[in-house]
């Protein structure tokens, strides 16, 4: 990889290094970043440790382009909105680090409490009574909520109108209908 060195280049550390391809790359060197073994196990299973990847304060400044996409890549992960905001890429490392960010998002799998996937224009069935907060009433049990909307980024609510008032519900209180 070039003048590249053979540390990790997100933490600094030089344990068990591989190469990896960035989520949208073209398997060309320069969409490649090194990783060290507990960098690379975080990010292949997604159990991200915040406190651990506080190095990102560090590698989203390098001047390798991969290194920033990975960095941007990390922060949406971790729900770090204020870190990506005064992270600068270049036009096309932004363009490359938002499609692999709607990659990810593609591929998140909502089910119910029963295990089942749900989509998004599917009916739900309120398994118990919820208070819903702000709105001054309670989804009544047995509520079928139609035409849902998958909450972004998190699998665990979905979105629906009960009582005519668009509310959050989270997954474990539903069943597909």
């Amino acid at each position: 990889m070039g003048n590249r060195s053979t540390i990790c280049e997100l933490c600094g550390s030089d344990n068990n290094m591989t190469v990896v391809e960035l989520p949208v790359s073209n398997a060309s060197e320069e969409q490649s970043i090194y990783l060290c073994a507990n960098c690379n196990s975080q990010i292949e299973s997604g159990d991200l440790d915040e406190i651990y990847f506080n190095c990102l304060n560090d590698s989203m400044w390098s001047e390798t382009p991969a290194v920033k996409i990975m960095s941007y890549i990390l922060w949406n992960r971790l729900g770090r909105q204020d870190m990506i905001e005064i992270m600068y890429l270049e036009e096309d490392e932004l363009k490359l680090a938002e499609q692999a960010v709607n990659l990810e998002a593609s591929k998140l799998v909502y089910r119910d409490a029963n295990g089942v996937e749900l989509k998004t224009g599917d009916s739900i069935v309120i398994l118990k009574d919820l208070e819903v907060k702000g709105a001054g009433f309670t989804a009544k049990r047995g509520t079928t909520v139609t035409r849902i909307g998958l909450a972004p980024g998190d699998v665990s609510h979905v979105e629906g109108r009960v009582n005519g008032t668009k509310i959050f519900i989270k997954t474990e209180f539903i069943k597909k209908a």
